[in-house]
C-alpha cells in the first residue's frame, strides 16, 4: 500500500506534516536516494531520507502533557540552548504541538504523531485553550468587556472570548484562536502589561497537579476523549483544498469587522518559540550531549500566545 510521503515522514515522528512539506521543497527528502517532489508515493520497502538520516514507518503513538518553566523556548531548533526537547529529554522523537511564548509557562502538549497536530491547532475546529493572567493594575469592568468583545491586533479584530475575573489584578481567559503573542497584545492594546501568563487547559487537557517543568503520559481516558474530539476536525491542508488557497494567512479583519490604521496597536517583535506509559508525573531534565537529527536551520512557524 502506498502512502504520501509528507505523511510518511510525520508518522514516523520525525515531525510535522507541514514541516515534513517544507523540508521536501528544500530538497532534504530522498526516496531511494532520488530528491522528491512534493506528492510522492512512498512503497512498501522504499527507503526514506531527511537530511541524510533514514526515516523509519509509522511509531508508536506518544502524546505527553509538559507544565513549561519560564525561559523554555517551544521550539525544536537544536540551535537554541534552552530548547523543549533539551528541557525535557524525552527518550523518543517528540515536537510541540504549537507554541507557548519564552515569557510565558503552563501546559504545553507534545506528540511523535504529526497528523493530530493541524487537527488540534487549526482556528476553525475551535478548540478551547485556557490561561490565567495577572496584569499590572486593577481589572475593570470595561477592561473584561472590551476583551470579551475583541480586540485590534496584528491587523485582525480577535474572536470573541470568555473571560472571568479571578482576583483584583487577575483573571482566566479562554482563546478559540492562537494569534502571536495574543494575550499580551490584547492587555497592552488597553494600557495592561501582563506580569504572568500560564496556560492550564488545552481542550480536556487540564494541568492539574503537574509541577513545573514535570511532563506525564496522557491518561487512557484523556486520549480517548481526545481521538474523538479531533476526529471531525479540518486539518490545515484539507481547508486549504477547498478554499483553493492557504489556510491561516489572513492579514484583514473577520467580517463585518472593520479595523482602521489609528485602531491597529504595533506589534511587538515576535519571539522565538520547537514516555513510556506510565501515570508517575517525570521531571524534565536537560539531556547532555544528546544528538539529534533536526536541521538546525528549521525552525517551527505555530504562532504563539
Amino acid at each position: 500500500m502506498q502512502i504520501r510521503i509528507n505523511k510518511y515522514i510525520s508518522e514516523s515522528g520525525f515531525c510535522s506534516r507541514r514541516e515534513a512539506d517544507k523540508y521536501i521543497e528544500q530538497g532534504a527528502v530522498t526516496l531511494d536516494g532520488k530528491r522528491v517532489e512534493m506528492g510522492t508515493q512512498v512503497s512498501p520497502g522504499q527507503v526514506v531520507r531527511v537530511f541524510g538520516e533514514i526515516i523509519s514507518g509509522k511509531a508508536e503513538s506518544i502524546i505527553i502533557v509538559y507544565n513549561k518553566p519560564v525561559g523554555i523556548v517551544s521550539t525544536t531548533d537544536p540551535a537554541e540552548r534552552d530548547n523543549v526537547i533539551n528541557a525535557i529529554g524525552h527518550p523518543e522523537r517528540i515536537f510541540p504541538i504549537g507554541r507557548l511564548d519564552k515569557d510565558s509557562q503552563g501546559l504545553l502538549l507534545l506528540t511523535n504523531e504529526g497528523d493530530i497536530v493541524n487537527k488540534i491547532l487549526r482556528v476553525n475546529n475551535n478548540h478551547d485553550k485556557e490561561y490565567f493572567v495577572t496584569v499590572d493594575k486593577p481589572v475593570t469592568t470595561d477592561f473584561i468587556k472590551r476583551m470579551q468583545g475583541g480586540i485590534p491586533i496584528l491587523g485582525v479584530v480577535t474572536r470573541k472570548c470568555e473571560i472571568t475575573q479571578k482576583g483584583t489584578n487577575s483573571f482566566n481567559i479562554v482563546l478559540r484562536q492562537g494569534l502571536n503573542r495574543q494575550i499580551r497584545r490584547m492587555c497592552e492594546y488597553l494600557g495592561y502589561n501582563v506580569t504572568k501568563l500560564q496556560r492550564t487547559r488545552i481542550m480536556h487537557i487540564h494541568l492539574k497537579d503537574l509541577k513545573i517543568g514535570q511532563y506525564r503520559n496522557l491518561n487512557p481516558e484523556e486520549s480517548e476523549t481526545l481521538y474523538k474530539k479531533i476526529a471531525n476536525s479540518v486539518k490545515t491542508e484539507e481547508a486549504s483544498a477547498k478554499k483553493g488557497k492557504p489556510a491561516g494567512k489572513s492579514s484583514t479583519a473577520p467580517k463585518n469587522s472593520t479595523v482602521t490604521k489609528s485602531q491597529q496597536a504595533k506589534p511587538s517583535p515576535a519571539k522565538k518559540e520547537r514516555s513510556a506509559s506510565g501515570s508517575n508525573f517525570k521531571s524534565a531534565k536537560p539531556a547532555a550531549g544528546r544528538k539529534t537529527s533536526y536541521n538546525p536551520k528549521s525552525k517551527t512557524q505555530r504562532r504563539s500566545r
